[in-house]
């Protein structure tokens, strides 16, 4: 420690003596640089940061110091020749072109539409069919654009699916089993419903403790007479791979020019109108009362669809918030409040508001 203390000293008194041979402009213009390069430094939010002046002043001040001194600051002679070198690209550069004249948002919308329209147009036909409605657009720029609203390619947005069931809604059924627990016996009781996709309109079919083969056929006959008397025309019933949906059960449908069509095994979402039922009926019914029996549930079922199909708004597709068994064409007015009345269904665990009579 005390040879460190006497070489520090040392070299301390030797810089006294190398100032004292140095002219008073030289110390003045090292003042001066000092000074800049404090004031840069005490720029900490975040951290010191050098704009043009300070560039301009520091360069100006290195070329009146020595030049031992010039390699001692903050700023290098590298760094200098760099700010020089920018400065002289910066003038001889050349402007950008102004290049394509920015796609209009209208046009952008149509081709987003025309691609979220049909599922299976590529980029060239969307540029075809835009040529036909008087807009050029380059392929590059419709991809560009689909890209930057993450639409994938016709191979990856097949829906095919979703077309059909689109194409078909009228004329679609679909079928599904879902299972309550009794309150005290815990016995398991299944329940059978249909469900017309494009109206929603639900048919309980049954309840019961053993579901056979026999019971699903013997449901679907009176299924059957019921869609004949009431002259409801279907062409398609969706179901899944159910053991108990036999070749019998289907044969019963296809008397009356009705095709099965079966989901993929494990894909609930093939079935996802009878899935949504089947949630909707839990939420709002079965998990929210203890079933005593076989009996007791089909009452509260019976109950409880007769509420789903004419006074429950649906969200679906089309349904403008209507109940299946709403007139579409009856225009709803303005009630006021004192004759609005309230209706209970199921002992007041769901409410129904209709107008005073």
């Amino acid at each position: 420690m005390l040879v460190s203390l006497t070489y520090r000293l040392l070299v301390t008194v030797l810089s006294w003596l190398a100032l004292l041979a140095r002219s008073s402009a030289s110390k003045d213009a090292e003042i001066l640089a000092l000074r800049q390069e404090v004031a840069i430094l005490r720029r900490a939010n975040p951290k010191p940061k050098m704009t043009w002046p300070d560039r301009a002043v520091l360069a100006a001040l290195a070329r009146v110091l020595p030049k031992l001194l010039r390699t001692h600051r903050i700023v290098t002679p590298g760094t200098l020749l760099r700010w020089h070198s920018r400065m002289v690209a910066r003038k001889w550069r050349q402007p950008r072109p102004p290049g394509r004249p920015p796609i209009p948002d209208d046009l952008v919308e149509l081709i987003l539409r025309l691609a979220r329209e049909n599922h299976r147009w590529g980029v060239v036909r969307i540029q075809g069919e835009l040529r036909r409605l008087g807009h050029r657009v380059a392929a590059s720029t419709i991809r560009r654009i689909l890209r930057s609203r993450r639409i994938p390619p016709p191979a990856q947005r097949d829906e095919a699916w979703r077309t059909f069931l689109r194409a078909h809604a009228t004329t679609l059924l679909a079928t599904d089993l879902f299972h309550v627990d009794c309150m005290v016996s815990l016995k398991r009781l299944y329940v059978a419903f249909v469900i017309e996709i494009g109206s929603r309109r639900v048919h309980l079919l049954g309840v019961t403790e053993h579901p056979t083969g026999q019971w699903a056929t013997q449901l679907a006959r009176e299924l059957t007479w019921q869609l004949e008397e009431t002259g409801h025309r279907f062409t398609h019933l969706i179901r899944d791979r159910d053991t108990k949906f036999t070749e019998a059960f289907d044969a019963v449908f296809a008397s009356l020019g009705i095709e099965i069509v079966k989901t993929a095994p494990q894909a609930p979402r093939m079935n996802a109108f009878a899935e949504r039922f089947v949630r909707t009926a839990r939420n709002e019914c079965t998990d929210r009362m203890l079933i005593a029996g076989p009996r007791h549930l089909h009452t509260v079922l019976n109950e409880f669809v007769e509420h789903y199909n004419a006074g429950r708004s649906h969200q679906g597709h089309g349904m403008d918030l209507r109940a299946p068994n709403d007139n579409p064409n009856v225009i709803a007015f303005p009630t006021p409040n004192n004759r609005i009345q309230r209706r209970t269904v199921l002992a007041g665990l769901i409410n129904e508001y209709q107008p005073a009579a």
